[in-house]
């Protein structure tokens, strides 16, 4: 044993620069994992994430002012209880109704300080807080009750609340928009919060205000036991509605569940791809030792010390670079700009921090040990004479279409670097280390395929079931109809109601929704099948088909308002409202059931290029105001954190890449040093034999950057429609990236391919040609000037050499 650590140390001080390549290498890898693990728990945990930063409240009770209510000095007591751990407010509120360009939106009007409070405390993403330096009117809007409205900071709103003597309207001046981690605005589900002070509150004098308090607790678990205590210390009589985290929680949850199981599997394909470029570095480095394993063999060590000493040395050399990044990224990661910084601050508050931090270093760590025992054994086998190896040819001739292709008088470096990247010093190894340099580029191909799915929410909503932006409902839905079709920008204004629906037996609710007429159809997002067009006809989302048990062609049984419907599935449409449990056919098809039926609303397909929220106000005015405009919700929510967590992991997969990368540039090398001494001995130029490193290396990432992306492009779209399946969307959704955007990346990792080895070639070329010292090159290079300065009368082999001298006394050789 002491002997293999002498050796180990020994090894260490001849090959530090490799050593350090080997740590630094496993550090950033190590680093980016967990820079992605972050991002990843920023991303998908919403609510987690505006909770923690927020100081949210678990519970929250809303009750009356007064005698019938409560107030400050009925909730003091609030704080003296053991499960609770800080009390936010009470604050005044009032319910409103917000209204701009037509679209209206229940909102809790809560009174607050000039200051933020510090527990729940509202987090800005626009504008700022309320001031009291500001005489006007101000409201500060939850997010997606901002978006909603289409108001922004800077833009007035109507304020609609019933007064002490009548209805009270007023004009707010939004300066703010906020997150908080209360549930959200949803139209028909739940009124938003708005923030404004308590002096105007007091000018819009409503009839009658309440009061709301939060409590943040010690543990969440004891939510439901601190709810009852705090309702009997308060009185039932006075709390008109509680709410809870868990509530919240699930408002927000069901955004991710397209996301989480995506990033989940990134994740663990990016550690395995990180342990294979970390495990190829290290194979190569012993490989590149056989020499010195030769000559320990010789001195009389054993395969297994020399087995065991690989294995110490290269699982130093993982722990070590696990160690140092991450502790880089605990740290200083919270120093890094932007998003990611803020995702690094916030991760230790976020669940799943503890065992990310500890089980990606050493899960990275036991894959490395892995393939470095592997290696080590290998080593072990290493035989104890290396010239008997060595004896062999390094490479394969050059074959019969290399030389016909040197006859036709084709570039000598282009046929040597094909020859040098896809058959020497073995076709195996070259192949093997194309495939290891397109598992990353695969999975960059899959994370540009989640990112362009993600995009097209955006960019083409009607692929995935939001062929309506607008919705329209009115009391006088005729008249309305056709000033709807006549307002500019809109296409066509289909006519839809919308109805709960039982499913045979009774065990769960669905959607049913009729959705124009035979004359004027819906143009619904048909991913199988085809569309309703006759009497009974309709088609399903995934997850009701799922929820039936059947497939598009069979007929389904549901019982809308006490009275049986049957209808024929005819095909799969892309739904992304209610899990996909929706199941939609034309008017024409409800009212044969039901011939008094009118339509509750009018979907309204815009023209390309119609700017929805001037759209709405036009429609508002057309309609003179008596219409309720709102937008189609967005499936993604509008978040953009998914795709910078895309962006850090194909960051992630880039840094990956580049590791096998200078793996393998330095690997194909070191085993080609023979084949380039030969091409200096038939004539090659320094610049030619550079150029044919340079082009083997280009030719292999291009050869590894197809081969990526087309399996990348294939798994990609499999996975992501995968995934829309299991959440009830249904397959379909996915979307390849641009072709132009694909051919960059194809040719973004042939260039990075090329300019890496234009130093390795520069440094073999100059190694070759007399740079280095006292190796093979001098071997060689000693015959070739002897033969010239000896007066055989023939020229040297290379046409480079320098002319031979004439032999003076100095030139004498004994």
């Amino acid at each position: 044993m002491r002997a293999t650590w002498r050796w180990v140390h020994s090894d260490l001080r001849t090959h530090r620069g490799e050593a350090l390549f080997a740590v630094l290498a496993s550090a950033g890898v190590i680093a980016s994992l967990l820079l992605a693990a972050a991002l990843l728990g920023y991303a998908v945990s919403p609510w987690q994430r505006v909770f923690q930063q927020s100081q949210g409240s678990h519970v929250w009770l809303h009750g009356r002012e007064g005698r019938e209510g409560f107030d400050a000095a009925a909730v003091a007591p609030l704080a003296a209880l053991d499960e609770v751990a800080a009390v936010s407010g009470p604050f005044r509120t009032a319910a409103a109704t917000l209204e701009t360009g037509g679209t209206r939106a229940g909102v809790v009007l809560r009174a607050t300080g000039a200051r933020p409070p510090d527990t729940a405390r509202p987090l800005l993403t626009e504008g700022r807080w309320l001031t009291t330096d500001d005489p006007r009117d101000q409201v500060v809007l939850e997010r997606t009750l901002a978006r909603t409205l289409w108001a922004e900071p800077g833009e007035t709103v109507t304020v609609t609340l019933t007064g002490r003597r009548g209805p009270t309207t007023r004009t707010l001046h939004v300066v703010g928009v906020a997150e908080t981690a209360e549930p959200r605005y949803r139209a028909g589900q739940g009124d938003g919060v708005g923030w404004i002070l308590p002096e105007t509150l007091d000018r819009l004098a409503p009839a009658a205000t309440g009061q709301s308090v939060g409590l943040r607790l010690k543990d969440a678990d004891d939510t439901d036991y601190a709810v009852q205590r705090a309702v009997t210390l308060l009185g039932a009589e006075r709390i008109d509605q509680v709410t809870t985290w868990q509530r919240a929680k699930a408002d927000l949850g069901g955004d991710d569940r397209l996301l989480g199981q995506i990033f989940a599997a990134f994740g663990l394909a990016a550690l395995l791809a990180a342990a294979v470029a970390v495990a190829g570095a290290v194979r190569a480095r012993i490989r590149g030792q056989a020499g010195d394993i030769a000559v320990l063999k010789a001195v009389g060590f054993t395969p297994g010390q020399v087995i065991r000493g690989f294995l110490l040395q290269h699982l130093g050399f993982a722990v070590a670079g696990a160690a140092l990044g991450t502790a880089a990224t605990l740290a200083c990661g919270r120093w890094i700009p932007g998003r990611v910084g803020a995702a690094v601050a916030l991760w230790p508050r976020l669940p799943g921090h503890r065992p990310a931090v500890i089980g990606v270093p050493v899960a990275a760590v036991l894959l490395i040990a892995a393939a470095t025992a592997l290696a080590a054994w290998r080593a072990g086998r290493v035989p104890p004479v290396p010239a008997a190896r060595q004896a062999h040819p390094a490479a394969r001739p050059l074959s019969a279409l290399g030389r016909r292709a040197l006859g036709r008088r084709l570039s000598p470096v282009l046929v040597l670097g094909w020859r040098s990247a896809f058959t020497a010093p073995g076709r195996a190894r070259a192949l093997g280390a194309t495939a290891r340099l397109a598992l990353p580029i695969a999975l960059m191909t899959v994370a540009l395929v989640a990112w362009s799915t993600l995009g097209q929410f955006r960019t083409d909503p009607a692929r995935v079931g939001r062929a309506a932006a607008l919705t329209v409902r009115t009391a006088e839905p005729r008249p309305a109809a056709a000033a709807l079709e006549a307002v500019p920008g809109v296409a066509d204004a289909v006519p839809g109601a919308e109805f709960p629906a039982l499913v045979p037996g009774q065990t769960a609710t669905i959607t049913l929704r009729g959705l124009g007429t035979a004359d004027d159809p819906y143009p619904h997002a048909i991913a199988e099948g085809r569309a309703p067009t006759g009497p009974d006809e309709a088609v399903a989302g995934q997850g009701l088909l799922d929820l039936l048990g059947v497939r598009v062609g069979e007929w389904v049984r549901m019982t809308v308002g006490g009275r049986p419907q049957i209808l024929h599935l005819v095909g799969r449409s892309i739904e992304p409202d209610h899990g996909g449990r929706v199941v939609s056919t034309t008017l024409d098809t409800l009212r044969d059931g039901a011939p008094d039926l009118r339509p509750a609303f009018h979907a309204l397909v815009l023209r390309p290029g119609a700017d929805p929220r001037r759209t709405a106000a036009a429609v508002a005015a057309a309609t003179g105001g008596d219409a309720e405009v709102r937008a189609t919700a967005d499936p993604a929510g509008g978040e953009d954190a998914p795709r910078g967590v895309l962006a850090a992991l194909a960051a992630v997969l880039a840094l990956i890449a580049l590791v096998e990368l200078l793996t393998l540039i330095g690997t194909g090398v070191r085993d080609r040093a023979r084949d380039l001494l030969a091409l200096r001995a038939i004539g090659l130029t320094p610049r030619q034999i550079g150029a044919v490193v340079v082009t083997a290396a280009a030719l292999t990432a291009l050869a590894a950057a197809v081969l990526g992306t087309a399996l990348g492009a294939a798994l990609g779209h499999r996975l992501v429609d995968a995934e829309a399946a299991a959440t009830g969307l249904g397959a379909g959704v996915a979307r390849l990236p641009d072709p132009l955007l694909l051919g960059t990346l194809m040719r973004a990792g042939a260039g990075a391919r090329a300019k890496v080895g234009v130093a390795a070639g520069a440094g073999a070329a100059r190694a070759s040609w007399g740079g280095g010292g006292g190796g093979a090159a001098d071997r060689i290079r000693a015959p070739v000037r002897g033969a010239g300065s000896a007066g055989s009368g023939r020229r040297p082999c290379s046409p480079a050499a320098p002319p031979p001298r004439r032999p003076g006394r100095a030139g004498v050789r004994r």
